[in-house]
């Protein structure tokens, strides 16, 4: 207060609303929020039940289903994706690395969860990202909501959903999907906006329509950037496992929760090592994936 003595008041205070009318203006919303849950809380739940379902289904699914033939059908699709051996004896040794810690269970759960969330995210992501490619207007109103979505601390997620859903693994999965769903948008916008004028003015001599431009010239000149939108919204689905494991999600999150709180250095860094695995196999798969991509494009149209 002292170096503020030779000034207004004015400029030593910053000016605030009134305590009691923030107050109310909180009250006010908290309660209408409660309202909206208690009045359409079922129905949201109803919607969401097929989401649950079909989660269920494919986590049962991957933990069940014997481990060797996960590991053949998870090296086969890094093969195809890749076409590169390194990788695909990288992804075996990790696999194996994690089943003989004990960890090939949780680590099932989390592909299942991290699967489900890239192919909402990929449904969600890619109409809207040509949407915005089509249209300036309709990118300038998104723009800003997905500034919001990227930079909003990812814990704030948790207090809606939680509030809609209670807890359980649906909730968890909006979360997962809100924060990863971003970069696709984005990079499949920014991979249409990209594609020569020249090809897109070719086509028009042709008398391609516009959904012909796009099924035909735009998607497939535009799927090494798509791709490179897929490989972060799979990234980043992984780096918020952890955090949507707070409100019930299971797998290497729980375990990395329980580590913090426990203090058990050794099961934070396992669950951890599993995690950076996965993360590295998906990365490395999907890098490998639109760089073949990316030289057949150049290849046909250059």
């Amino acid at each position: 207060m002292a170096q503020c003595s030779f000034l207004p008041n004015l400029f030593c205070n910053f000016p605030a609303f009134d305590e009691n009318l923030m107050r109310e203006f909180k009250k006010s919303v908290d309660l209408s929020f409660k309202a909206f849950v208690r009045s359409y809380g079922d129905v949201l739940t109803t919607i969401m039940q097929p989401l649950q379902w079909f989660l269920n289904w494919l986590q049962d699914f991957f933990v069940n289903t014997p481990w060797i033939i996960i590991l053949i059908g998870m090296t086969a699709i890094v093969y195809l994706a890749s076409r590169n051996m390194k990788i695909v004896i990288g992804t075996v040794l990790s696999m194996l690395l994690i089943g003989l810690v004990g960890l090939w269970n949780d680590t099932m759960i989390t592909l299942a969860m991290v699967t489900v969330c890239t192919l909402i995210s990929i449904v969600i992501g890619i109409p809207i990202g040509i949407l915005m490619a089509r249209s300036d207007r309709i990118q300038s109103i998104v723009n800003p909501i997905l500034d919001v979505m990227q930079t909003m601390p990812s814990f704030v997620y948790l207090i809606p959903v939680v509030m809609i859903f209670g807890i359980g693994k649906v909730p968890g999965l909006i979360a997962v999907v809100i924060y990863a769903v971003p970069p696709m948008i984005r990079l499949t916008n920014l991979g249409i906006r990209l594609v020569d004028k020249e090809v897109l003015e070719a086509a028009d001599a042709f008398g391609s329509s516009n959904r012909q431009k796009l099924k035909n010239v735009q998607i497939p000149l535009a799927l090494p950037t798509i791709m490179a939108g897929i490989n972060q919204t799979i990234m980043m689905s992984l780096a918020m496992v952890v955090v949507a494991s707070m409100i019930g999600v299971g797998g290497l999150g729980k375990n990395v929760l329980q580590g913090i709180t426990n203090q058990f250095f050794t099961v934070g860094f396992l669950n951890g090592f599993a995690l950076v695995a996965i993360a590295i196999i998906f990365d490395r798969a999907s890098q490998a994936y639109g760089r073949r991509l990316q030289k057949h494009s150049e290849v046909i149209h250059g």
